[in-house]
């Protein structure tokens, strides 16, 4: 392949919450009835290209994983599950993420199925997780305006959960 498509295709929504170590995206593909192989395999392409060394899928099912293995891209797979489970599952979410970029020439995207809520919340939380920023509300007016959205109740509930489980900056009380 040559040209444009030999560099691949970036994926729907990717954002960078932190520069060039730690984006984001909806699943390579593209969500539920719209997700296509063809795509999928020009974002993984595009991934690689771009130097991304790990990918944090968050679905709830195993699906993308064996385009990963095709593509070469280390992963990881932590379903988010439901709300009563996000006590068990963030502190894993967010301790896998600060293990990879503690190194700093890992390149990492987060996904889940789409580019919203969800996803949105968990990224604030690994914000005060990780010390970029002490307080819930900070998080929150970060994200926004990194990804141009509204962070809406879902969203707010997994930084709220974040905040009650103590998963923030050890020392610094968030609020």
């Amino acid at each position: 392949m040559r040209g444009r498509w030999a560099q691949g295709l970036e994926p729907r929504g990717f954002t960078w919450v932190i520069k060039d170590r730690l984006a984001a995206s909806e699943r390579p593909g593209g969500f539920a009835r719209n997700h296509r192989k063809v795509r999928r395999q020009e974002e993984l392409i595009w991934l690689a290209g771009n130097g991304f060394t790990h990918v944090l899928s968050l679905l709830e099912s195993p699906h993308n994983l064996h385009a990963y293995d095709e593509a070469d891209l280390a992963y990881e797979h932590l379903p988010l599950g439901r709300r009563d489970e996000w006590g068990a599952h963030l502190p894993v979410i967010y301790s896998t993420l600060k293990s990879w970029l503690d190194d700093p020439d890992e390149r990492v995207l987060i996904h889940h199925e789409e580019f919203g809520e969800r996803l949105l919340g968990v990224l604030a939380g690994y914000l005060l997780y990780a010390g970029a920023v002490h307080d819930g509300s900070h998080a929150i007016v970060l994200i926004e305006k990194l990804t141009g959205r509204q962070l809406g109740a879902p969203g707010r509930e997994i930084v709220a959960a974040t905040i009650d489980e103590g998963l923030t900056d050890a020392g610094v009380p968030a609020t």
